[in-house]
């Protein structure tokens, strides 16, 4: 019978197995069928003016043909929840058609779609969870910095 201590240990080797490079996968969002492929990204710690600290996780990809890139700027909010946000850019289509490949985007990585909101002002702002930045720690290229910055921001 596996301890639980060797149950993590066997679940951190599969966590960082997936890589970036060459990343391309087939998703479906609102019904239609997206396709994805990773061509650059960065994830960096940054110090934000209040003194937070902060995980960037910059990633260019192209998303059904158009070229996209998204920065996810991950914090510690409310009771230590750690959420990642961004907003729908209105070039080159609108701000809808930019939320839905953001969805596609963070689907074919992670699994999950982020959560969407709509502001009076017209903004669409994308959030994602804890759980996606459980997803970006699967990928090699990431995995270091995001259990780095969990480490230091944890309470």
């Amino acid at each position: 019978m596996c301890t639980r201590k060797s149950r993590r240990w066997w679940r951190r080797e599969t966590w960082v197995s997936l890589t970036l490079e060459g990343f391309e996968k087939k998703v479906e969002v609102n019904g239609r069928e997206y396709t994805v492929k990773v061509l650059g990204w960065s994830a960096e710690l940054e110090e934000s003016e209040s003194g937070k600290l902060l995980l960037r996780i910059k990633i260019a990809a192209d998303v059904g043909g158009v070229l996209c890139d998204y920065t996810i700027t991950y914090g510690r909010y409310g009771k230590n929840k750690a959420l990642g946000y961004t907003t729908a850019k209105a070039d080159p289509d609108g701000r809808e058609a930019d939320a839905e490949r953001f969805s596609a985007l963070i689907k074919a990585l992670t699994g999950k779609e982020p959560k969407i909101r709509r502001m009076k002002d017209g903004s669409i702002i994308m959030e994602c969870s804890r759980a996606h930045l459980e997803g970006f720690k699967r990928y090699a290229e990431l995995a270091d910095v995001v259990e780095k910055w969990l480490e230091e921001t944890g309470r």
